[in-house]
């Protein structure tokens, strides 16, 4: 058996956003694959009937597509030269192509003066949709040629220079963004006046998300002027009779977070309960009605309503909630997995999957079929149907990239930690031999509020093939155990670096054949932060590679695109009045004791966790005369070991593999 290539990646099909045609007597939904030459993605639309999977065609660079009826499908694109020069000179329009599933080359069907998002239908011949405006020209779409071109040049003008007058001013990967604004907009293509279109939101307002029933598109969101922080979303309706709108919870006590449609007349609304300092982040579900305007509440779930387990094979999305027959169906994470459940009307939880695996989405049709997007029994993506209480696989994308190849099974370890039950897995090497000795690396996740499990990692299983044990686990503060296991406010670094110690610890007391004297360690986001803190407090590893992390909490404050109220909630702390706690909590506080050979992986474009918070740590450990080592990555963002471009991905892990290749063997 072979192991797997570095490479290997470049072959596996990333499976999402599957979608029952209006009439659920088909489904399609987007695969992509690496273009090496490239460097990008091809994204390619599948059609799934009659328990049959067949292409349809290539798409643009995401997975985005609608239904536009029972056999067409509707994508952006930008494609011919014209809208290309188009694009290029920095015309504002959104090209939608449409697509036969019977048969066809996809055609040009229609073209928004705007970067539209999804266009969702709202009754005959009418579509609402989402999109970005500069709130300085919040109708730059109706403005006449001339006047476009002057504020076009205007922006040229000074496109030399950055003005900030509001937070947040950025946002990871993107550009600055301190004048934009999400706004709610109707499109009427048989209209005449207005290109057809509509904006139903304030120049002001920022819209989260919105759903259409009993004849209004209601909707979440507020207006936000300067500081906007966490804020907290009001609820609304806009009649598309009367052209009214009418508020039905201004923004206040409650987080509002996302709404769904159960039936034509009841919605369920997701809100949070208490306020972003409380640690109950799971939202709880109520009953709407439409008609009388009532409210119930229904139940919580304190493991949530999404899937947040981790994995580098992913790409590209899908829903993650849906409604049927009087229940509203949901993806949650319990423990290291992510299952699906429904909450029905009167508020009961039941489980519709279950097992070790993560389902990443999923479409159920007017006949109750269930179909998924899921990564089950260690493996990665494929099509599978819910059917007799379990997913059944109905297509083979990814099993011939991976027949022949080293896949380690998840080998799983429970301790117990300062008095918490910790799960997690371990990986042995390829060729694994009990006489032998070997090395190990021990890998964090991000988050902290994700969760491991069974689920492909590409990187893992290559270092699992290049002859590494592989360990990993879900400390204090990790999803899939509720609100109380998640609740690591204030603590960074004390229970949850106690139960990753007390986890290694188990790890190389049952392996004996791992090498304690060649253990690296290696994490990203809060598995960045927590690799800084472990070669802080201890020298235990003989390695350490750290990615996208946070090194100082204060800088981190000023800089992150969610710094001020991320940091402020996580280290229950003020930067005015309690910067002594955030600096103790703090890795760069501890750099005196730096003395592992320290990787640090960063990229250019993260405003999640700037890459200030890495030049950070590597001052920190030059000047101390530490080996280390610093790459950055331009142009890529947080994302980089998910999404980043294929050869960017191949050269992060070629760093860190030939780092642990040099300390550990």
């Amino acid at each position: 058996m072979e192991a797997l290539k570095i490479n290997q990646f470049y072959d596996y099909k990333f499976l999402s956003n599957v979608r029952w045609s209006p009439d659920g007597n088909r489904a399609v939904f987007c695969a992509a694959q690496a273009d090496a030459e490239a460097n990008e993605y091809k994204y390619e639309l599948y059609l799934f009937e009659k328990g049959d999977v067949r292409p349809l065609g290539p798409i643009g660079k995401d997975n985005s597509f609608f239904w536009e009826d029972d056999t067409h499908v509707l994508f952006p694109a930008v494609r011919g030269d014209e809208d290309k020069k188009r694009a290029e000179d920095g015309d504002i329009f959104t090209s939608f192509y449409r697509l036969s599933v019977e048969a066809g080359e996809a055609e040009k069907a229609f073209e928004l003066p705007m970067k539209a998002g999804e266009l969702k239908p709202a009754g005959e011949n009418r579509w609402f949709f989402t999109a970005p405006i500069d709130h300085k020209y919040p109708d730059f779409h109706l403005m006449h040629a001339d006047e476009q071109k002057a504020v076009k040049d205007e922006i040229r003008e000074n496109e030399d220079y950055i003005t900030l007058e509001e937070w947040p001013f950025w946002h990871n990967g993107g550009t600055h963004v301190e004048r934009e604004r999400n706004a709610l907009f109707v499109y009427e293509p048989a209209a005449d006046e207005s290109c057809g279109i509509t904006r139903i939101t304030e120049r002001l307002f920022d819209v989260a998300s919105a759903v259409f029933a009993d004849g209004c598109i209601w909707y979440t969101g507020c207006k936000t002027e300067g500081y906007a922080g966490l804020t907290r979303l009001g609820f609304f309706c806009y009649d598309l009779e009367t052209c009214r709108t009418r508020t039905i919870t201004e923004p206040g006590e409650w987080f509002i977070n996302s709404l769904f449609v159960l039936d034509n007349t009841s919605l369920i609304v997701c809100k949070t309960r208490g306020n972003h300092y409380s640690y109950e982040e799971s939202a709880d579900f109520w009953l709407y009605d439409t008609v009388s305007g009532e409210e119930k509440y229904l139940a919580v779930d304190r493991n949530g309503y999404f899937n947040t387990t981790g994995s580098d094979c992913r790409l590209g999305a899908g829903y993650e909630q849906r409604a049927y027959g009087g229940k509203l169906y949901y993806i949650s994470t319990v423990g290291g997995a992510a299952v699906i459940k429904s909450v029905d009307r009167s508020g009961n939880i039941e489980n519709v999957t279950g097992g070790e695996g993560s389902v990443d989405c999923f479409d159920i049709n007017r006949k109750g079929e269930l179909l998924a997007v899921a990564m089950l029994e260690g493996r990665l993506q494929e099509l599978y149907v819910l059917g007799s209480g379990k997913l059944n696989k109905v297509s083979s994308f990814n099993d011939e990239v991976l027949d022949g190849r080293y896949v380690a099974p998840y080998e799983h370890i429970n301790i117990k930690s300062r008095g918490y039950s910790i799960d997690g897995w371990v990986l042995k090497p390829i060729n694994y031999d009990p006489h032998k000795t070997y090395p190990a690396i021990l890998d964090i996740h991000g988050g902290p509020r994700t969760a491991y499990g069974q689920i492909f990692f590409h990187e893992m299983q290559y270092w699992a093939g290049l002859g590494y044990f592989v360990f990993f686990c879900n400390p204090f503060g990790s999803d899939g155990k509720g609100d109380v296991f998640a609740d690591l406010r204030g603590k960074y670094g004390t229970i949850d670096f106690i139960n990753i110690m007390d986890f290694t610890d188990e790890v190389l007391h049952r392996y004996p054949q791992i090498d304690e004297q060649r253990v690296a360690v290696t994490g990203g986001s809060y598995g960045g932060f927590m690799t800084n803190w472990i070669i802080g407090h201890t020298d235990r590893f003989c390695c350490a590679a750290t990615q996208r992390s946070i090194s100082n909490w204060i800088s981190f404050y000023g800089v992150s695109d969610i710094g001020t109220y991320f940091a402020e909630h996580q280290l229950d702390a003020d930067v005015f009045f309690s910067a002594d706690h955030m600096w103790q909590q703090s890795p760069l506080a501890y750099a005196q004791n730096f003395k592992t050979p320290t990787l640090i992986i960063h990229s250019d474009a993260d405003y999640r966790c700037p890459i200030s918070e890495g030049y950070q740590l590597y001052t920190a450990l030059m000047e101390q005369g530490i080996p280390a080592r610093m790459v950055v990555f331009k142009g890529e963002n947080h994302e980089l070991s998910r999404s980043g471009k294929p050869k960017h991905r191949l050269r992060r892990l070629t760093e860190i593999s030939e780092w642990f290749e040099k300390y550990c063997k």
